[in-house]
């Protein structure tokens, strides 16, 4: 899991040139903002989901199978009340049997097959956001210049969409600072069918992902 400052982007402008002489200089600009705003997320517990041992006979061999639901508890506490949005990367990238931005690799079995993907979802509905009597989830595909209508439907994270949160329902001004947040969110896994995969020795699930909060 990840927190980080307000990136500082660099553009370059370059000038066309009128007339005969060219000119000899051109302009750079850099802009940023650093903020003094500190947001910790965290997931508990420890970040880990445990599925144990699962046998071969539990598994489907010509369709994929999806295992038991596991919840885990989230929160984010912030220095000050802040505008922020989540986004997940997936340290896994390129094992999902599934190519979809919303969905994580559990990496590859000894023969180079993938063993499945999981996803994650929040629920508005179990989202408490300080005193805000309501929450509503909203994101974003365009890295936060425009924001989705504001819903109160549980949304998978995606890994190329920013994520936020608001108290007014159909809201697309995007998500409101916030200073604390804690919720349930639901990991949802699904393994591929067995005659897809190496199962000629134990074959470990080993997924991984980094929770980015993104400063707005």
């Amino acid at each position: 899991m990840k927190h980080f400052l307000a990136p500082v982007a660099a553009v370059l402008l370059i000038n066309p040139t009128h007339g005969v002489l060219a000119a000899s200089t051109t302009d750079l600009t850099v802009k940023g903002l650093l903020t003094p705003a500190a947001c910790t997320p965290s997931l508990f517990p420890n970040g880990l989901v445990d599925y144990g041992k699962i046998s071969r006979q539990d598994l489907n061999s010509d369709k994929r199978t999806r295992l038991p639901d596991k919840s885990l508890a989230f929160a984010i506490s912030c220095q000050s009340p802040t505008r922020f949005a989540l986004r997940m990367r997936d340290d896994r990238s390129g094992t999902a049997i599934v190519n979809s931005e919303i969905h994580y690799g559990l990496n590859l079995d000894r023969s180079g097959n993938r063993i499945g993907l999981y996803a994650l979802h929040f629920d508005p509905a179990q989202t408490v956001v300080d005193a805000l009597p309501r929450v509503y989830r909203t994101d974003s595909t365009t890295g936060g210049r425009a924001w989705s209508p504001s819903r109160s439907e549980p949304i998978p994270i995606g890994a190329r969409s920013y994520l936020g949160f608001t108290e007014i329902a159909g809201s697309t001004a995007g998500p409101v600072a916030i200073q604390n947040l804690s919720s349930r969110v639901t990991l949802e896994t699904v393994i591929a069918p067995t005659s897809a995969l190496d199962l000629s020795s134990d074959v470990l699930l080993d997924g991984a992902a980094s929770l980015e909060v993104l400063y707005l």
